[in-house]
Order: structure tokens, then sequence, then C-alpha cells
């Protein structure tokens, strides 16, 4: 059973597990097609140092792509950024990097920015960033260690290293923020955008 009542699918720019599911959980059946654009290039090429701009310039990016091939479509963009005071994180590439980041984030509150736009027609008719702030408990060496070898290759899927709604959640002491922030949708300010544009039955 859908709530969806757009003529199309909604299409989601994105190959996140964790985001299908969030939007599946909440009624709506998506079309995942992943936007292929170069998100280094386009924030080096924006020269923007603010996380949530950053986070916001992916997102729009990845709708407005996806949304030139689809037109007819309703497509959502999403992206997240990790930053700890001026440092923004990127996935490790290994374990090793994945224990460099969670030594630097250990003790410490990191933020998460997370934006969606929606685009139609190729342009983008809607937008919303939200933060969530991240306590990670203090880590010795060994706990670190203890818990990169039971999350194994997963470390290096996500930023930080870690993944909430699986074995990360152990690294952490204080959350601000909500789960879907944090999994990287703000879905209630898009549930209210697709209610307002009369495209869900509740």
């Amino acid at each position: 059973m859908t709530v969806w009542q757009g003529n199309q699918r909604l299409v989601l720019a994105s190959q996140s597990r964790a985001r299908q599911l969030l939007l599946a959980n909440a009624g709506i059946d998506v079309e995942a097609i992943p936007a292929d654009i170069d998100e280094r290039a386009t924030q080096q090429s924006a020269g923007l140092s603010a996380p949530a701009d950053i986070a916001l310039l992916l997102a729009r990016a990845k709708a407005v792509a996806v949304s030139i091939q689809k037109p007819d479509r309703y497509v959502v963009g999403a992206d997240q950024t990790l930053a700890l005071g001026q440092r923004l994180f990127n996935k490790p590439s290994g374990r090793a990097e994945a224990a460099e980041q969670l030594r630097g984030l250990a003790g410490r509150t990191h933020e998460l920015n997370s934006a969606v736009a929606v685009a139609h027609g190729g342009e983008i008719v809607f937008v919303h960033v939200a933060l969530a702030r991240m306590t990670v408990r203090p880590l010795t060496e060994v706990e670190i260690e203890a818990y990169l070898d039971w999350a194994g290759e997963a470390v290096t899927s996500s930023v930080g290293a870690y993944q909430l709604e699986g074995l990360g959640v152990h690294l952490f002491e204080r959350i601000e923020g909500d789960h879907f922030t944090i999994l990287g949708l703000p879905l209630l300010p898009l549930l209210a955008f697709l209610r307002s544009a009369k495209l869900l039955a509740v």
C-alpha cells in the first residue's frame, strides 16, 4: 500500500539503502536512480566551505541531474556532511583511516548537516537543511579496534566510520537531533512539502 498520489513514482537520486527504507517505511514506493555527478568537483568549483551549504549544494545537484533525465517526475536529492569544528570528514578509505576518524571524534561533539532537495522539470521546487549534534563517548584504542572488528567493511560505507542504525550506536553518549536527519534524509519537512503539493494521501 502506498500513500503516494503522484501520476508517476517518486524518484530518489541516491543508492542509499537507508534513505530508500525511510521512504518505503513512510508508505512511499520510490525508484532509485543515482545521480551521475562528481561530488568533489562540484563542491570545489562552488568554493563553499560551510558544511550546511555543501550538503545543500550536492542535494540540489543530484536532484537536478536526475530531474533533467526524468522531467515529468518529482526527484528527491539528499546529501549529508560531517564536521568537527572546521574539519570536514569523508568516507574512510579503509580500516586505518576509519580508526583515525574515530580517534578524532572520540570524546567530542560533531555536527551532521542533512540536506534534501526536490526537483521537477529540471528545476528545484523545495529545499531544507537539518542539523544534528552527535557526541561520541571517550574511546580507548582497545575499544576502537574492537568496534572495527565487529563492524567490518561497513565502516568504509559511512562518513565517520559509523552507522547509527547499526553497531555505531555503541559509540555515542549523547545525540541531539531527529533520527531521520542522522540517517541522511530530513523526512518530516520533505513529507510536509509533498503534502502541500497534493502528492500524498495522508
